[in-house]
């Protein structure tokens, strides 16, 4: 059986609580490094596992937390896994959990909308454009296509926005959902919220006016939309999904 809090950042298999290290985060730099200064006031490079622009989750001089891996074939054994952000919330910058996330609240009954399929397959190849759906959940002939995006941006109090730069791929992935309901299939799109402040999710029109108007012919064509916060603990290293938030498009 997996353990779905050892993936979110509970309870390890051997009942160890895991740690993080907190620093303070000194710059972001090449995209994937990070300097942080640790508590004896030496300075380590650590990995920063995101993509994206991190619009608003890079705040020098802020406390953050990170792990450790010990995977002698790493060159930077250290992973940046959450920032403190404006209005001193907090932002789980790992978008490689997200997934993990998710499909966590999904067995363990947190996302009640995806309840009911005995079967999860993740990354299944699909669609006109070969896309690979993140969860294909199956029950039967009943087939529901699930994809899953990290939203750490938040630009007005309470407002989360996705994405925080233009996203193709985002778009792309909307266009295949779209197909799946056309073909009599569900489609949903879960938005994983990492961030404590954000208490509703809505497109980033004025960052990628492309991807907000898809969204919204998503929801038209029948793709469902919904987002779910995490609570983040950094101090028991744990992050996970715990209640729904509204997806606004107006």
């Amino acid at each position: 059986m997996r353990n779905y809090d050892s993936i979110a950042g509970g309870v390890t298999d051997d009942g160890v609580v895991p740690s993080w290290q907190r620093g303070t985060l000194i710059r972001r730099y090449k995209r994937f490094l990070a300097d942080v200064q640790r508590d004896d006031g030496s300075v380590i490079t650590i990995h920063c596992p995101n993509t994206g622009s991190m619009r608003n989750c890079v705040l020098p001089e802020s406390p953050c937390w990170y792990s450790a891996s010990d995977n002698p074939k790493r060159k930077y054994p250290h992973t940046w896994e959450v920032a403190t952000v404006p209005g001193g919330h907090l932002a789980g910058v790992n978008t490689g959990r997200a997934n993990a996330l998710v499909e966590e609240a999904i067995h363990s009954g947190v996302i009640a909308e995806l309840q009911g399929y005995p079967v999860c397959r993740r990354e299944v190849r699909y669609g006109q454009e070969r896309s690979r759906v993140d969860f294909l959940l199956e029950d039967g002939d009943d087939r529901c296509y699930v994809e899953v995006k990290s939203v750490t941006l938040m630009e007005a109090p309470g407002q989360g926005l996705f994405p925080d730069a233009v996203s193709q791929r985002g778009s792309k992935h909307l266009r295949e959902l779209m197909e799946r309901v056309a073909a009599g299939d569900r489609a949903v799109l879960v938005f994983c919220v990492q961030h404590s402040g954000v208490e509703w999710v809505a497109p980033a029109d004025a960052i990628d006016p492309v991807y907000g108007a898809t969204l919204r012919r998503a929801a038209e064509a029948g793709v469902e939309l919904l987002a779910y916060r995490a609570e983040i603990e950094p101090e028991r290293a744990s992050i996970r999904l715990t209640h729904p938030v509204p997806v606004r498009l107006d």
